[in-house]
């Protein structure tokens, strides 16, 4: 181990430098690029070598590196070639990292990819859970449209998998087989509806994450599981909880009346609390009945409760935002405290809930009052959750409580955080808006910070005093004066602008002030802001309409400066002035109303919360956080006047579904249900509302439904192992869908199947110790190992007598995408013609029992060169054949080209053009490589049909703008495919070519020979 870390570590840390010593020698010969080159091509070979290796350790710990790389963020797009040779591993560690690799990677080289697909439908059936839920990951992530409908049989079969972990993953493949093709709505709708019904506390989440991603408008999917959504929620992993809460909330708001009106009572109660008994008794009982809660709301408002307790912050917000939305506002109450508890996390948590909390605060005041102390500023807080915590002091800002806040702003005032001082200046303006009491107060105390050393908190006082003076302009000149006398130290041109706006707007208040106001900022015009200008220019046409007399010649002084100044804003409102209070005969009738213009009333500023517009956005969204509507927000609808009809949720129990369960596992049921005594039974249905009885009706009505899907996933179970495999899964539990496939599978010498046996047997064993972990084993009873012996030689009769013949489905055979073999019967045919045409190469099955396609046991990594770099300027082109089943057609061979860029420049358009090829010859070409950026690799396929001859080739390879002709020429091993028979099969087949010179063409039924 010691000696592989240190290879690790010389191979990269060795890279490094010579990568430096290349970029600082690349300046000084030009000739240092192709030593850069030529060391990028070593550069994981090591690692190649080790995934040729007939070594499992030395595999995986090739493996182990590999993806230690990905996780560190580096590119291991080129292994993509030697991993994906090791797909068919029979070591179940490396078999897991390869299917981790290639979820990574199958996206970006999707090529290579589809060239496993044979084996990833063999492991969709292997007998490990793990194993057939990563290559269902696997097969979702090659996103290419031409095998949708591969993607979407698998789906259907994993989704009547025994395992809820393939389960789960079923849900996820889901949604990325929608993004692919939105066209199979319909259809994915039908598999979520199934697994809707999944008791599995695994599969939940999954399967309403792909609900509100396909189908959120189809709330009927939800109302037989409703109930069993309810009880599942505190047991699902804390992902799910959050999905399953969000789509709840949408959901109770369709569903059920508004809880709020029975606030509304409460809160005539209290007002008429000194009435007498009698009436108030009366008055209550008109409220409860025009209000009662129904059952199914209560059943969700109380199983959520739990849930504040988590310690997950994601599942506590939303708890907390389904209690604002649908809760009475009587229990909201509850959810402060936690999250108030949240306060205590990082940052980026604090953020979002003080968001949160800021809009609660506007409405619900009462809620977070208890907990002021909690919203307090601390001097480690970063900017944007001083500002927050500053909007919530606001909010809840009262007479009893504002002197102690004025105390904290006072202390925050002088903060050295500037931006955090200007915000806590604004917050003082608020709070003296709001609150009467201290208006006075407050405007003192910021007349005080107009002598603060520092400008910004000047300036910001400024602004705010300007604010609260619109309110009360008539008993403030004092302040107007001051203000005024501030006008030659303060430089902020906000500032400037807003005091000489108040020397204009009140010029009749101050009329031995403002004309030498004027007189000043007359002086210094042509140095001020834009702002102040236009504030000087206000103020200039103001005091001519009110004192021409002393300021008629310095308003024309100010016209004349405005009239030629840089600024177009400045000059245009310099001519309307002019014209506007400057009578003449050019000028309109507007002149007569100029005073009226200039000198209206003008209305007080509002000095609202940002955080006021934003409760029409669900809480906890993207949407309320940016407040803005976000891609894919789905809105929370108004609470319906009349409630829906209630028995929707309703499930009823078939009794008809007993008979199409399994005969052992009808026989298993029935013990568990007198697992109970009669006494506890009585308690129980006593106790229990309509709530728990149509609970146990869907359970009842899930057990049954999952009886019929695990006798299907019996009959489409794995066509792997042979009658020795059989008689050994007959006695575990979790393998019994192996013990139907006897005779279905391809015939393989007797070591592989061996190997095979066991490996299924300690796989199928490791699986069923998962599967009993989780929740899905409260359907299987104690006594299942006693009662399988009893009616082992009956559960025999009955499969013989219920199918005698079965048919292996197979995702590559495409003659099985047939309504009649699919659990879900499409509307339309999956497959069109054209399709059909297009993977005929997929199906590996071969007509003839005694031959069997096998994997390579050596693929030669020798490349040879199709284009020299010198010759297709600066584009190298090398060449390769995998030994592998082209997926372009059955007779045609597979052949991989890697591309490379070693000029200075992107090419772009790379492709294949002319094709000159000898008669009866087909080539399947690779899809056009849009750009290739300098230093850049990319490997692609392409199939060719050398009609069994050893011809060459002949076509040219395009960029943009050259055109290069190659030619590829095989030996003869290539045109061979490697195939397992016996002797005696041998010998027979051998004897059919006896007269192979007779004929007038080869045979291509066994070409591959």
């Amino acid at each position: 181990m010691s000696s592989n870390s240190f290879a690790y570590n010389e191979q990269y840390g060795g890279g490094e430098a010579t990568e430096l010593g290349q970029e600082a020698t690349s300046t000084i010969s030009p000739s240092g690029a192709f030593g850069l080159f030529s060391s990028d091509s070593k550069k994981n070979e090591d690692l190649k070598q080790m995934l040729e290796s007939s070594k499992d350790s030395a595999k995986l710990d090739a493996m182990k590196r590999i993806v230690g790389m990905i996780a560190k963020g580096k590119n291991a797009s080129e292994l993509f070639p030697a991993v994906v040779k090791n797909v068919a591993s029979k070591n179940i560690e490396i078999k897991k990292l390869v299917y981790v690799y290639l979820v990574r990677y199958a996206e970006e080289q999707q090529d290579l990819a589809l060239l496993s697909i044979s084996t990833f439908q063999r492991a969709l059936k292997d007998p490990n859970q793990l194993i057939r839920a990563s290559a269902l990951r696997v097969l979702s992530s090659i996103r290419v449209p031409i095998i949708v409908p591969i993607m979407m049989l698998a789906i259907k079969e994993a989704s009547a998998d025994l395992s809820p972990y393939v389960r789960k993953n079923a849900a996820h493949a889901i949604q990325k087989l929608y993004s692919l093709d939105p066209e199979q709505k319909e259809m994915l709708i039908e598999v979520i509806e199934k697994l809707l019904k999944d008791k599995s506390t695994l599969v939940a989440g999954s399967v309403v994450m792909a609900f509100e991603e396909v189908c959120p408008d189809r709330i009927d999917l939800i109302h037989k599981n409703y109930r069993k959504l309810c009880n599942l929620l505190v047991d699902v992993e804390e992902w799910g909880q959050v999905v399953i809460i969000h789509m709840l909330t949408r959901y109770a708001r369709t569903q059920f009346v508004s809880p709020w009106k029975e606030d509304d009572g409460l809160e005539d109660t209290e007002k008429n609390f000194y009435e007498s008994d009698d009436e108030q008794k009366e008055k209550t009982e008109k409220r409860k009945k025009t209000y009662t809660m129904d059952p199914d709301h209560r059943l969700l408002i109380r199983n959520t409760k739990p849930l504040l307790q988590s310690r997950n912050a994601a599942v506590v917000m939303a708890v907390a935002q389904l209690y604002w939305h649908i809760a009475p506002k009587s229990e909201a109450g509850i959810i402060s405290k936690s999250l108030v508890r949240l306060l205590r996390s990082n940052r980026e948590v604090q953020y979002i809930v003080l968001q949160n909390i800021a809009t609660m605060s506007i409405h619900r005041k009462g809620m977070f009052e208890p907990y002021l102390k909690s919203f307090y500023v601390r001097s480690t807080d970063p900017t944007m959750i001083k500002t927050l915590k500053l909007e919530i002091l606001t909010n809840l800002a009262n007479e009893a409580n504002i002197s102690t806040l004025l105390r904290e702003f006072q202390t925050y005032v002088k903060s050295q955080d500037k931006q955090f001082a200007a915000a806590t200046i604004q917050t003082i303006g608020r709070c003296a808006t709001n609150i009467s009491e201290v208006t006075d107060t407050c405007l003192n105390g910021l007349v005080c910070l107009l002598s603060n050393r520092d400008e910004i908190v000047v300036a910001e006082s400024v602004v705010v005093i300007k604010k609260l003076l619109q309110m009360q302009p008539a008993q403030h000149g004092e302040i107007i004066k001051h203000m005024a006398k501030l006008l030659d130290t303060i430089t902020v041109p906000v500032a400037r602008a807003s005091i000489l706006w108040l020397i204009g707007e009140y010029c009749e208040r101050v009329p031995k002030i403002a004309p030498d106001v004027l007189r000043k900022t007359a002086k210094s015009f042509t140095s001020e802001d834009d702002l102040v200008k236009l504030q000087i220019l206000n103020l200039g046409a103001k005091l001519y309409l009110t004192n021409s007399k002393q300021t008629k010649l310095l308003t024309q002084y100010i016209l004349n400066l405005g009239k030629y100044d840089q600024n177009y804003d400045i000059r245009d409102r310099t001519r309307f002035i002019r014209q506007l209070i400057v009578p003449n005969e050019k000028s309109g009738a507007l002149s007569k109303y100029a005073k009226k213009i200039f000198l209206a009333q003008k209305p007080a500023p509002l000095l609202e919360s940002p955080f006021k517009d934003r409760d029409h956005f669900q809480l906890g969204t993207l949407s309320h956080t940016l407040n803005t509507k976000a891609t894919g927000y789905l809105e929370l609808s108004s609470w319906p006047e009349v409630a829906p009809d209630p028995s929707v949720r309703n499930v009823e129990v078939i009794e008809l579904a007993k008979e199409w369960t399994p005969t052992g596992k009808a026989k298993k049921e029935n013990p568990a249900k007198k697992f109970y005594s009669e006494t506890e039974e009585e308690e129980d249905s006593s106790d229990s509302s309509s709530d728990s009885e149509s609970e146990s009706g869907s359970e009842s009505g899930e057990q049954d439904e999952e009886g019929d899907s695990s006798d299907d996933s019996t009959e489409d179970s794995s066509s792997e192992s042979e009658s020795e495999s059989e008689s050994e899964s007959v006695e575990n539990r979790t393998t019994k869908r192996n013990s139907k496939s006897k005779g279905k599978g391809d015939s393989e010498d007797g070591e592989k199947e061996n190997e095979k046996s066991e490996t299924s047997n300690s796989s199928s064993v490791e699986s069923s110790s998962i599967e009993e972990s989780s929740s899905d084993s409260e359907s299987e009873s104690e006594n299942e190992s006693e009662s399988r012996k009893a009616t082992k030689e009956k559960e025999k009769k009955a499969k013989q007598d219920r199918n005698p013949v079965t048919k292996n489905v197979s995702l590559l055979d495409l003659d099985d995408f047939n309504p009649a073999f699919t659990p879900v019967a499409p509307p339309t045919p999956a497959l069109s013609p054209s399709l059909i045409a297009d993977l005929e190469g997929l199906n590996l099955s071969t007509s003839s029992s005694v031959i069997s396609v096998s994997t390579p046991v050596f693929v030669p990594t020798k490349t040879h060169v199709l284009l020299h770099r010198m010759s297709g300027k600066g584009l190298a082109a090398h060449y390769f054949f995998p030994r592998q089943p082209c997926i372009f057609g059955d007779k045609m061979v597979s052949v991989h080209i890697t591309l490379n860029n070693t000029a200075d420049r992107k090419m772009e358009n790379i492709h294949i053009g002319e094709r000159k090829l000898p008669m009866g010859m087909q080539m399947h070409v690779f899809n056009p490589v849009e750009s290739l950026e300098p230093e850049g690799s990319i490997t692609v396929s392409m199939g060719i049909d050398f009609c069994d001859s050893t011809q060459t080739a002949s076509f040219q390879l395009c960029t943009k703008d050259d055109c290069f002709s190659v030619n590829i020429q095989p030996p003869v091993g290539e045109l061979l495919l490697p195939v397992a028979m016996s002797e005696k099969d041998f010998k027979k087949e051998q004897a059919c070519l006896s007269a192979l010179h007779l004929l007038s063409k080869p045979r291509n039924a066994h070409r591959n020979e």
